[in-house]
């Protein structure tokens, strides 16, 4: 058995957008822009009928912004928690479809590790006194 067996999973990715609703956008956008060629038109309703991945709806995600341009993509469906595999499948969908910067799976308990930019790292207190 696998120890990850009932845990919930989410996504962290990163873009250039600066509010929840422009990830939200930036999200849902080209999967109901597929829906659309495919059936010639779009009801908020058909968002329970969107597949993102097998199992996973696009009604079925929501996003939170937990940093700067850093957000958190997870179901909001109590009923049907992100396992791993469903959450890779997202992912997976996420990358193709290439909205986002970065795109990473992680158990939803975890800690958020966000990776700081080039221009945000401090030098190291040696290098700042090997240089004087």
């Amino acid at each position: 058995m696998s120890e990850n067996k009932g845990r919930e999973y989410c996504l962290i990715v990163e873009g250039a957008y600066l509010t929840e609703g422009e990830a939200e956008h930036a999200l849902r956008d080209p999967f109901i822009e597929d829906w659309v060629e495919q059936t010639g038109h779009f009801k908020i309703h058909n968002m329970d009928d969107i597949q993102v991945t097998p199992g996973v709806t696009l009604g079925s995600l929501g996003v939170v912004c937990i940093d700067d341009r850093v957000f958190e993509i997870a179901s909001v469906d109590p009923e049907h928690p992100l396992t791993e595999h469903k959450a890779k499948g997202v992912a997976e969908a996420l990358r193709r479809m290439d909205m986002f910067d970065e795109v990473n799976v992680q158990p939803c308990d975890e800690e958020v590790r966000i990776q700081p930019k080039d221009d945000e790292v401090e030098p190291d207190e040696e290098e700042t006194r090997e240089e004087e």
